[in-house]
This record gives structure tokens, C-alpha cells and sequence, in this order.
């Protein structure tokens, strides 16, 4: 067996290495690609694989494995390293056999650290959180390419860190979305553990508890990026949770702890004062003085003007700024910034009703944001809720909410809430299976209890997988049947709540 600890770079010998990539899907195929460039040995394995990547594998001459879950390929059996795609579960059969065949098990995480030399090693700026991750994300990138350094928005966020660190050009910094599936596997020391610039924890709220096993585990995963960070520990002064993460992380002497949050900062914190958001981190003389760094009326034109994108432009303001941003820098990111699809999209607004499309909110925590942004709201709400509970989120908000539309398999829960915490509001469930009718009858429901002034809004609270491809195939079939209806929405996305 191959010495692994002295893989830790582009140039080391990675030649006949025998490694089976399990899953190949994005990361799996840069996982795949890369070592191939490497000169390993590569045999990837997976359930699914599109026509495009099988014809790409055949020409580099990468056999392929297909095999059910179920079944433990003959792949591992001769493998000296597997890398897994962050969605395969712990207990997944062909983790569980690489365990029992003592095989290293690293995540393309790891990989892209070890090799991300090629051209020149890069910072590296983490983001997590249980929601607001990929906003905060484009935010940093935007505010460090305003700052003049070439950066890049990777990892989770859709573009693997791997291609990244083969760009023949190679970059300053990458800024690096991790998910609690990615944080789970790092390596907390060794050659294979991130040693990061800077790192944020945006929030903390039960989420993906059927694949992590309990709360606590989840919360001990989003933990693991503060660990070694170097220069900056970003937290949220307004989530106890995050503040605990940075006070028991084990980061590199000097590095500070930061905190955003939407009140006056305190020394070493960013926040809001009459409007202005301001910097007391990163001054000499902060014991006195604030630096600002924009306004509030400079949110809107991005949609970031909800409490909970506010938080978003603070910790991404936080990361640039411990990167070298000048304030005029941040400001200017701000005021150019605009946000993806299916973040709080407006879709029509017919009649005094607006239609808006939140399909990113897939967890409970999420769509509170979303709710907490308008007064009156027919609420479409359903799919897989991954052991989420939303009953809390029904109570707080029962007042503000005119009736709901339930759709999805896991109907249940919704069903319950309601009759426990809000029985004499109106619930409609959707329960046709046909993914293609979904939408159509959900949007009908909501139309017949909408009147002006109310927002019928797409936040579902739950993952899209049991009905839809995804948030974005989910939030485009809702604009579909929106727009179906003869509405008609317009070039101006207006207000958004949440990432």
C-alpha cells in the first residue's frame, strides 16, 4: 500500500495509485478527472451515469463500475484510496466496506488541498451554515474581485474546488462552500487537513438529521471549519451555537474572532448603526471609531435588505475585509450584487397578488426568513423534511399566514402542525404524484384564497427530491404555473428574504 501522508502536492508521485471514486456525480467527475491528470490508477464506481461522462471516461481510458447500492463492488477490493462523494451516507455499503478493508476514505475536499499547488496554491476562505451559504459565498468572491484579487466561488456552491485548482491561471484566493456532508469527512490533522485563511459558521439549525443521526453530530460537523483557521473566525453573535463553535475550535494563535450581527457592534464585530453598516474589527482605534461599509438603501437595489440577507452581506463583508478589502470596496460590491433564482424571486404580481418563488428555502430555518418578510402569505409548503420539524415554524407564524398548500410525500407533518398550532386556517393537500401537475394544482389552490395584498409564497421547508429534480426545477415548475395563469411578472425580482 502507497504511503498517503506523502501525497501532499500536485508534484508528488501520485502515478499508479489505485483509487476507486465512488459517485460521479460534479465532484466525482472532477475527483475522477483530476487523478487521471495525476497519472493514478482510477476506477470510478456509481449507481447513475449520464451518457456526456461515460463517453468523456471511455476517452481517457477510466473504466466504469455500475452497481446498486446494495451491492459492495470488486473495485474496492484492489484499492489503495477511495473517494467518496460527500451525499453517500457513513452507513453506506460501500463506505462500510472500504472500512472493513482498511481502506483511506478521503472527500474531494481533501483531494483539492493536497494538490492545489498545481499552479499556485491559493487561500482558502470557508463558508458554512445551515442556510444563507451560497449567498454569502458570490458575496465574499464579488467583494474580493472589487478588491482587485482574482477569486473564485467554489465547492458546494456547484463549482468543484478541483477544477478550480487546476486553472492555468491559477488564483488569490478560492472561497470554498462546504456542506455538513463535506465537513463530515475532513481530516481534523495530518497532511490531509485544511489549514484555511479565514472561516464562517453562519447559523446553526437542525437540519439533514436522517443522514448525520442527531443534532448534535450535525452541529459537531459544521464545527470542523474553524479548525486551524488562521487569520479570522467569523461567527454570528446573534447564534449562541456559532459563537460556541469559534470559542472551542482550535485555530492558529492570533487568529480573531469576528461577529456580525444586526445590532451596534461590539469591539472586534460588525453590524448596523442608524442604518449604516459599519466595521469595528478591522481599525486601529475601534475601541472609539466605525468604519462603514454601506447602508441599508444599499441592500436593496441586490435584494438584500431582509434581516437575514443583511446578516449574509455582514459575514461576507467580515471574510473580504479580514482578506484585505478596503470598505469602499465592500460598499462598491454591495451596490452591484444581485442574487440567483429561486431566492425569494418574484415571479407576477396580477391583481394586488404577488407570486414569489423561495424554492431555495428547503429547511425549516430557511423559510422562517422568508415568512418573517411579508405580512399577509398564502404558504406552499411540503417535500422531504430530512427529520426537520415544522411545527415550530407554523406556530410562530400562523398569524401571518392566510392558508397553506401541502405538497410533497411527506404531507404528515404539515398536516399535524396546522391541526395542532393553527386548526382554523385553511390547509389544502396536493396529493398527486405527477411531478407534472404538481405545481399547476398547488398554484390553483393558492389563487383560490389569494386576494390583494397577500403574497403567495413558494417556501417549502423541505428538500424537492421526492417530487422534482431539484429547488430549481421545483421553483421554475411553480413560475410555469404561476405564469400559465396569465400572470405576467416583470424585470424588477423586488424584495427578497433569504438564501
Amino acid at each position: 500500500m502507497r504511503d498517503l501522508d506523502s501525497l501532499t502536492s500536485w508534484r508528488s508521485d501520485w502515478s499508479g495509485l489505485r483509487v476507486a471514486v465512488l459517485g460521479l456525480g460534479v465532484t466525482g467527475f472532477a475527483a475522477v478527472d483530476t487523478l487521471a491528470e495525476l497519472g493514478a490508477s482510477v476506477t470510478a464506481v456509481a449507481e447513475r451515469v449520464d451518457d456526456e461522462r461515460r463517453t468523456i471516461l471511455g476517452v481517457l481510458g477510466v473504466p466504469i463500475v455500475d452497481a446498486t447500492a446494495a451491492e459492495v463492488p470488486e473495485a474496492l477490493a484492489d484499492a489503495e484510496l477511495v473517494i467518496a462523494s460527500p451525499g453517500l451516507r457513513p452507513d453506506h455499503p460501500w463506505l462500510v466496506a472500504a472500512a472493513e478493508r482498511g481502506i483511506p476514505v478521503w472527500g474531494d475536499i481533501e483531494l483539492a488541498w493536497r494538490v492545489r499547488d498545481k499552479v499556485r496554491a491559493a487561500e482558502w476562505i470557508l463558508v458554512t451554515g445551515t442556510n444563507g451559504k451560497t449567498t454569502t459565498t458570490q458575496l465574499t468572491a464579488h467583494m474580493l474581485r472589487e478588491a482587485g484579487f482574482r477569486v473564485a466561488p467554489v465547492g458546494n456552491i456547484g463549482t468543484p474546488v478541483l477544477d478550480a485548482v487546476r486553472d492555468p491561471e491559477g488564483f488569490d484566493a478560492l472561497v470554498v462552500e462546504l456542506s455538513s456532508f463535506q465537513l463530515h469527512g475532513l481530516a481534523e490533522e495530518g497532511p490531509g487537513a485544511l489549514w484555511p485563511h479565514s472561516a464562517a459558521c453562519l447559523n446553526i439549525d437542525d437540519d439533514h438529521l436522517d443522514w448525520h443521526g442527531s443534532a448534535e453530530a450535525y452541529r459537531a460537523a459544521k464545527a470542523k471549519v474553524y479548525r486551524n483557521a488562521r487569520v479570522a473566525a467569523v461567527y454570528n453573535v446573534e447564534d449562541p451555537a456559532t459563537m460556541a463553535m469559534v470559542e472551542e475550535a482550535d485555530v492558529v494563535e492570533g487568529c480573531r474572532a469576528i461577529g456580525f450581527g444586526l445590532g451596534v457592534p461590539g469591539r472586534s464585530d460588525l453590524g448596523i448603526v442608524d442604518g449604516v453598516l459599519v466595521d469595528r474589527a478591522f481599525l486601529d482605534d475601534r475601541h472609539r471609531q466605525a468604519l462603514e461599509l454601506g447602508t441599508l438603501d444599499d441592500l436593496v437595489p441586490g435584494g438584500l435588505r431582509s434581516p437575514h440577507m443583511a446578516r449574509n452581506v455582514l459575514a461576507a463583508a467580515a471574510l473580504a475585509r479580514a482578506f484585505g478589502a478596503e470598505p469602499a470596496h465592500v460598499r462598491d460590491a454591495i451596490r452591484s450584487f444581485r442574487l440567483d433564482r429561486h431566492r425569494t424571486e418574484l415571479v407576477a404580481e396580477v391583481d394586488g397578488v404577488r407570486w414569489v418563488d423561495d424554492s431555495k428555502a428547503t429547511n425549516p430555518h430557511a423559510a422562517e426568513g422568508s415568512l418573517s418578510a411579508f405580512d399577509r402569505v398564502v404558504w406552499i409548503v411540503g417535500g422531504l423534511f430530512k427529520g426537520a420539524d415544522v411545527a415550530p415554524l407554523v406556530e410562530r407564524h400562523a398569524g401571518r399566514i392566510v392558508a397553506a398548500v401541502a405538497i410533497g410525500v411527506e404531507r404528515a407533518p404539515v398536516r399535524e402542525a396546522f391541526a395542532r398550532h393553527a386548526p382554523g386556517i385553511p390547509l389544502v393537500e396536493v396529493s398527486t404524484a405527477d411531478t407534472g401537475a404538481v405545481m399547476r394544482l398547488a398554484v390553483e389552490a393558492a389563487a383560490a384564497h389569494a386576494a390583494p395584498g397577500v403574497t403567495v409564497l413558494l417556501a417549502p421547508a423541505a428538500a424537492s427530491m421526492d417530487q422534482f429534480d431539484d429547488y430549481a426545477d421545483r421553483g421554475d415548475r411553480f413560475a410555469e404555473a404561476v405564469r400559465g395563469r396569465g400572470a405576467h411578472g416583470d424585470d424588477d425580482r423586488g424584495p427578497r428574504a433569504h438564501d
